[in-house]
């Protein structure tokens, strides 16, 4: 089952799944820990929870898997279900309505089996309390009748790993956060990671593509690499089309310029909110509330969707009295700034 993430957005540069992701995640998606690119001391730590888990014979700790979307937090959690030999059942915590289902989605599990929960800190909770007893003590409490006549069974079910990923760990509750043993935090890879990724995507679509296209494409994919193959699937159509079928250097440049995503990743809704605090606020600070405003989107959109890679990148930060530009985004606009009465103002 794939989950659509609320989080995210539905731009190409977005690295949420999105509709047309679905049926190539599932082609290009690696199986087992070799296969993986990227995450080293992330993918090294858990090779070694997993063969110590084998080698005792016991279901794996709990693992948290947290970080921005379309870093792989959904593969690698059925890669550990695949490296541990067990069946992995999938979910997510607004998918998870009510204690009836989450009551099904256990007894449905063996010993051993993976049990995903993707979005987990949107569990409301009701859900999650009657979580806290099955992956504590692998048993489940129900309540038969009403009032006072009302009777709580509890029953045993097979021990299991609960696996939870989140993009937004701050909302995860205290008591839900220390049921897991394992904590692993993915971040953005690296241009070389993800021009490995790129070519592995590529020779599974049976897509022909120079090296150098490669490291073009992984230069402006946001760290990201579902935004990557999201790229190489857009690049192989205008080399299908405008080129010789092959997406060389200068097919995936003109793709790229194109799609209006530059040297840095940043697209066009990037620009417009840089360019918005740099042009009518002198660079700030300005409150989200008046970008919001200016831009015509909502608060939420911006703080979570736009902002989060501009901020990681030092292209913005937050501070106490608003959005401010960083130098690196004036630079990067090709906008500077002159001193006038003692201040920075835009020239």
């Amino acid at each position: 089952m794939e989950i659509e993430n609320r989080d995210d957005d539905d731009r190409l540069v977005g690295g949420g799944q999105q509709t047309e992701d679905r049926a190539f995640d599932l082609t290009l998606r690696p199986r087992r820990f070799a296969e993986f690119v990227g995450q080293r001391e992330q993918l090294s730590n858990l090779e070694v929870f997993v063969k110590a888990a084998r080698g005792r014979r016991e279901p794996l700790d709990h693992v948290l898997l947290c970080g921005p979307p379309g870093l792989g937090k959904t593969t690698l959690a059925h890669i550990l279900a695949n490296e541990l030999d067990v069946n992995i059942k999938c979910d997510s915590g607004p998918g998870i309505e009510h204690k009836g289902k989450l009551a099904a989605l256990l007894t449905g599990l063996k010993r051993g089996d993976v049990l995903f929960i993707d979005e987990i800190h949107r569990l409301n909770v009701t859900v999650e309390e009657s979580l806290y007893p099955a992956v504590e003590d692998f048993q489940m409490d129900f309540v038969a009748g009403e009032g006072a006549h009302a009777m709580t069974y509890r029953i045993a079910i097979e021990p299991f790993t609960l696996v939870g990923a989140t993009t937004r760990t701050g909302l995860l509750t205290a008591p839900m956060l220390s049921r897991f043993g394992i904590e692993i935090r993915l971040s953005y890879y690296s241009p070389e990671d993800l021009a490995r990724i790129i070519d592995r995507s590529a020779r599974l679509m049976d897509v022909e593509i120079d090296a150098d296209a490669c490291d073009e494409i992984a230069r402006r994919a946001r760290g990201t690499p579902r935004v990557a193959n999201r790229l190489l699937r857009r690049a192989r159509d205008f080399a299908e089309v405008k080129w010789d079928g092959r997406v060389s250097l200068a097919a995936a440049r003109d793709t790229l310029d194109s799609l209006q995503i530059d040297h840095a990743g940043l697209d066009l809704m990037d620009r417009r909110l840089l360019g918005a605090i740099i042009e009518h606020y002198d660079g700030g600070p300005v409150g989200l509330d008046t970008l919001s405003a200016s831009l015509g989107e909502p608060r939420d959109t911006i703080e979570d969707v736009i902002e989060p890679f501009l901020i990681q990148q030092g292209f913005l930060k937050r501070t106490p009295r608003g959005r401010e530009a960083t130098p690196r985004a004036y630079e990067h606009l090709k906008r500077t700034r002159e001193a006038r009465g003692g201040q920075q103002q835009l020239f």
